[in-house]
C-alpha cells in the first residue's frame, strides 16, 4: 500500500447525505454527496428510516459517479474508509456494510473513522491550504452535534471540550424555523429572513453563558432554552393580535445562537493558549457565524481556517482525508470487528485498529 500518497475511497452515512469521496494523500479527487433532504422536508426533519433507505438507492451511483470523476479505477484504490459513529444508527449501518462488502471484494484494508474528527480532516483536502497547524481549537456545529475540540494532533490526540448537552445548533434553527412557519432545513431558511431584521431587536438568552454555569459548562452549549424563548415571544406577540416581525425574530435569535458560539470557542482558544480556530460543520454556511467569527477572532489574534462549504456539510471526502492521514502516519488498518456506533465518542479517531500499529 502506498502510505505516503494513499488512493482512499470514503463514505459517509450518518445522516441524510450520502457521500462518496476519493483523495489521494492531500489532493481532493471527487466528492460526490446524494442528499435525500427534499424527502425529509415532507416530514419538517429527518426521518431515520427514510434516511436509511434513501442510502442504499444512493450509494451505487454515488460510487460510480466519484470514480468517473476522479479518473480512476475501483481496482485502483489503496484503502476504504467509512464513517463508523457517531449518527443515526440505521443509516451508518448501510454505509458500514456497503464499506465491508467493498474493501472484503476488491483485497485492500478497510478504515473505520470518527465522522466528527473527519469534518476536522476536510481542511487537509482543501485546494491551495497550508497544512493545518497544531495544536488548533476545532468548533464543530451540525445538524446533530456542536461540539468544541482541543486538536493536538489529527491521527492520535483529540480531546471533547465542550458539546451540547440538549439542541445541537442546527436542530435549534430547524425547530425555529418551524414556530415562525418557514421550510425544512431551518438555516437556509433563517439566514434568509434575517435579512433586513435587526438582530438587537429582542435579548433571547445565551444558554450557558452566565457566571453560574462557567464551573460545569463553561465549553458545554445548550439551545433548548434559547428555543422556548422564541416560541413564548412569538405566542406572546400573536395574542396580542401583532403583526410578528419575522426578520427580527429570525435575526435575533440567530445572533444569540452566533454569540455564544463564538464567545465559547474564542474562549476555548485563550483558556488553551491556542490562536488558531477551525470551523467545520454543515452550519458553518450561516453567514453571519462566518462573519462574527472572522472579526471577533481577528480582535483576539486569533486565525480561522473554514474549509470550503462544499467540504463542510457531511461529506465522503472528508472522511478519506482522514483514513489517508491515518495512513500516511502509521496506522494499522481496522479489523471487520466494528459496527456502527451512534454514539462513538469523539476521542475514538478510528475503530477496530489491527494490534501491533504504528503509533
Amino acid at each position: 500500500m502506498n502510505r505516503t500518497d494513499p488512493l482512499v475511497l470514503g463514505i459517509e452515512t450518518s445522516c441524510d447525505e450520502t457521500g462518496i469521496g476519493i483523495v489521494r494523500g492531500r489532493e481532493l479527487l471527487a466528492n460526490t454527496i446524494a442528499s435525500s433532504m427534499d424527502e425529509h422536508a415532507r416530514y419538517g426533519g429527518v426521518v431515520p428510516e427514510v434516511a436509511a433507505r434513501a442510502h442504499l438507492e444512493a450509494l451505487g451511483p454515488a460510487i460510480a459517479q466519484a470514480v468517473a470523476e476522479a479518473g480512476v479505477r475501483l481496482e485502483d484504490l489503496d484503502a476504504v474508509a467509512v464513517t463508523s459513529g457517531p449518527g443515526l444508527a440505521g443509516a451508518l449501518m448501510v454505509g458500514v456494510g456497503a464499506a465491508k462488502a467493498l474493501a472484503v471484494s476488491l483485497g485492500v484494508p478497510l478504515y473505520a473513522v470518527n465522522h466528527l474528527v473527519g469534518h476536522i480532516a476536510a481542511d487537509v483536502v482543501t485546494p491551495d491550504s497550508e497544512p493545518l497547524e497544531y495544536p488548533t481549537i476545532a468548533l464543530l456545529v451540525s445538524g446533530g452535534h456542536t461540539s468544541l475540540l482541543h486538536v493536538r494532533d489529527l491521527t492520535t490526540d483529540v480531546e471533547l471540550l465542550g458539546e451540547t448537552i440538549d439542541d445541537a445548533a442546527g436542530e435549534a434553527f430547524d425547530k425555529v424555523a418551524r414556530i415562525l412557519g418557514l421550510p425544512y432545513p431551518g438555516g437556509p431558511q433563517i439566514d434568509r429572513a434575517a435579512e433586513g431584521g435587526d438582530p438587537r431587536a429582542i435579548r433571547f438568552p445565551r444558554g450557558l453563558s452566565r457566571a453560574s454555569d462557567m464551573a460545569a459548562h463553561r465549553f458545554d452549549f445548550s439551545f433548548s432554552g434559547l428555543k422556548t424563548s422564541v416560541a413564548r415571544w412569538v405566542e406572546q406577540h400573536e395574542a396580542a393580535g401583532e403583526p410578528l416581525p419575522t426578520a427580527d425574530v429570525a435575526a435575533s435569535f440567530r445572533e444569540a445562537v452566533v454569540d455564544v458560539l463564538v464567545t465559547k470557542a474564542l474562549d476555548a482558544c485563550a483558556e488553551r493558549g491556542v490562536p488558531r480556530l477551525l470551523l467545520g460543520g454543515g452550519v458553518v454556511a450561516n453567514r453571519r457565524l462566518r462573519e462574527v467569527a472572522l472579526q471577533r477572532a481577528a480582535e483576539r489574534g486569533v486565525t480561522v481556517r473554514i474549509p470550503p462549504l462544499s467540504l463542510c456539510t457531511d461529506n465522503g471526502a472528508m472522511i478519506a482525508a482522514l483514513a489517508a492521514q491515518l495512513i500516511a502516519s502509521g496506522r494499522e488498518p481496522s479489523t471487520l470487528a466494528f459496527g456502527a456506533d451512534s454514539t462513538l465518542p469523539v476521542t475514538e479517531i478510528q475503530v477496530a485498529e489491527r494490534e501491533g500499529a504504528g503509533r
